[in-house]
């Protein structure tokens, strides 16, 4: 199950927008509201009204369809912010000339998707301790990066050698 929800023209650029989108996108719903709730930016309460209105949309097409509706399990599958038409003013500037002032708009777009592989509690093991994970080995280098590591070294040397060795002076 997905649903959508689409807001134009908002009065703010995409691209400060898409700082705030990118924080959310493909992130489990009830954290995206955490990150889009504690946000400083202005854009977040925008995404935030879009997010909302995308779950709420998942929500009637399951009564619609009579089937079971859990928001927690919902994620964000799609999130964009595309550019909208630019309102376009201008103000006065030295000399009787006149100076544009682009006011940009957005369309913020938010799919949001059932994520059926996520358990709804997750499971709790009595008297189970959870061992750490042990880091993982650096994968060994192969043959051709090292043999070109090897020889930036050599160059190196050979620039700090050249650079080393006074000049001789030549005599006539």
């Amino acid at each position: 199950m997905e649903a959508r929800a689409i807001q134009r023209t908002v009065r703010q650029s995409p691209r400060k927008m898409r700082l705030v989108i990118d924080q959310i996108r493909g992130r489990a719903v009830p954290e995206a509201y955490a990150i889009l709730r504690f946000s400083k930016k202005l854009a977040a309460k925008q995404i935030h009204k879009v997010l909302k209105s995308a779950v709420a949309n998942a929500e009637q097409q399951a009564q619609r369809q009579n089937a079971a509706f859990d928001a927690d399990r919902l994620r964000v599958r799609y999130a964009v912010v595309n550019e909208g038409p630019t309102l376009k003013r201008f103000t006065a500037a030295a000399m009787g000339r006149a100076t544009p002032i682009l006011k940009r708009t957005s369309h913020v777009e938010i799919h949001v998707v059932a994520d059926e592989t996520a358990p709804l509690a997750p499971p709790v093991k009595a008297g189970a301790t959870e061992a750490k994970a042990e880091p993982k080995a650096r994968p060994a280098k192969t043959a051709a990066k090292a043999k070109a590591a090897a020889k930036r070294k050599r160059t190196k040397a050979k620039a700090r050698a050249s650079r080393s060795k006074p000049k001789k002076k030549e005599s006539k």
